[in-house]
């Protein structure tokens, strides 16, 4: 069975696209149901965001060596034992008692996540050219999407209810999770996706630079490490996964806290997930169409700024409130493929190094997207208030802005 049509390449990458869509329906079923979370658990509004928060901790520490073992492994492996690995967190999480179990379980969680974000952009730079990594990337990116808008819309307002609580959700999809890792593993064998990807590699590396793997390894993290136009990426995806998993993580709670019921305040977040996934799908084909990437940087992180702003002064679930949580989800959904299809374009990355690249990205920019859930939830704990948290992910905007402009000027 072939996959070396665009047809069939696009239809591998639907079918990988599930890995995505379990993975956030699964992280983001806590942010679903956080308050009930905090309530039964007795967490502090510190803890919860803390917990919140532990994916994006995950990759700090590991995700540039994640990138690394997906470059070398292949994306084939690298997503199936990612998809079980998160499987199985899930399932443990089900069981939860404490602040500690759910931590450490949540933890596990973003290990297995890590090779879902590193391999996707490795199994779309292996099947596609740099120039049409574009439309691919965004498949991908709204799956994701997809599976959070499932969790908010259906996991918590109807699934959770009718399985019989948070704990028998997070059980099944867990279980889901892992007869789905499996059949991919399966599928990637016959297509021999991993000897696919080895194969491109090898074309891309000089015949006389096949040193030993350590100054192979070394060789790849100095010319990631030390790239100026990656290192401005690395400042907008810090900014991006701030606000993310920030406005993600705590909008069904702050929904909830202005009176807004709790299945209300669920699908209300869909809204920011659809109007996240109309931001994947615009703004990367209008840049690759103008060829104006940085550009594109530059609204996204206006919009997202001026949306959030929005979501601050708004009073009561009114057109304002809807229209700013729309708002900042165009921007930041603009933001998601364009940190993941840019490195495959910049001179010395390629398809070689992406999975390196994208790595050293997430390594840096889930910084950001542990303090988004952290910072609003310290910060409420401190004011009673939402507000200045809010205001903080406002101000990455203006980060975003201000690196596009670099990346624009550096272009020409």
């Amino acid at each position: 069975m072939g996959i070396a049509d665009r047809p069939g390449a696009y239809g591998v990458v639907a079918v990988a696209t599930l890995a995505y869509t379990c993975l956030m329906f699964v992280w983001f079923s806590l942010p679903a149901y956080l308050s009930t979370i905090i309530a039964e658990l007795d967490l502090s509004s510190t803890q919860a965001g803390v917990v919140a928060g532990a994916v994006p901790l995950t990759y700090i520490p590991i995700a540039l060596f994640s990138g690394l073992a997906v470059d070398r492994i292949g994306p084939g492996r690298s997503l199936a034992v990612g998809v079980v690995l998160y499987g199985v967190a899930q399932v443990g999480r089900s069981f939860a008692d404490g602040f500690p179990s759910l931590l450490a379980l949540t933890l596990l969680l973003g290990v297995g996540a890590t090779a879902v974000t590193f391999g996707l952009p490795k199994l779309v730079s292996t099947l596609f050219p740099p120039s049409r990594t574009g439309l691919p990337s965004s498949i991908y990116l709204v799956g994701a999407s997809a599976g959070t808008a499932l969790v908010f819309g259906v996991g918590r307002p109807v699934l959770g209810p009718w399985l019989g609580g948070w704990r028998p959700l997070f059980l099944w999809s867990g279980l889901v999770a892992i007869g789905y890792g499996i059949g991919w593993y399966v599928l990637a064998r016959r297509l021999g996706i991993d000897e696919r990807a080895a194969a491109k590699d090898a074309d891309e590396t000089d015949r006389d630079e096949d040193a030993a793997p350590i100054a192979s390894i070394r060789r790849d993290l100095r010319l990631i490490l030390t790239h100026r136009e990656l290192q401005l990426v690395v400042v907008v995806g810090t900014m991006y996964l701030l606000a993310s998993h920030g406005i993600q993580g705590w909008l069904p709670t702050i929904l909830e806290s202005r009176g807004v019921s709790p299945g209300i305040a669920g699908q209300t977040t869909s809204l920011f997930v659809g109007a996240y996934a109309v931001g994947i799908f615009a703004v990367p084909a209008l840049a690759d169409r103008y060829e104006a990437r940085p550009t594109a940087l530059i609204g996204c992180g206006a919009v997202f700024c001026a949306g959030t702003v929005g979501v601050v002064l708004a009073d009561g679930l009114g057109p304002a409130l809807l229209a700013s949580i729309v708002v900042a989800g165009l921007g930041v959904g603009g933001l998601s493929p364009l940190v993941r299809a840019i490195p495959p374009a910049l001179e010395g990355i390629g398809a070689r190094l992406t999975g390196t690249a994208v790595g050293f990205i997430f390594a840096v920019g889930e910084i950001g997207g542990f303090l988004g859930p952290v910072l609003i939830g310290t910060s409420h704990d401190l004011t009673g208030s939402y507000v200045l948290g809010l205001g903080l992910i406002a101000t990455a905007g203006v980060v975003v802005v201000t690196a596009g402009a670099t990346l624009r000027r550096l272009a020409d």
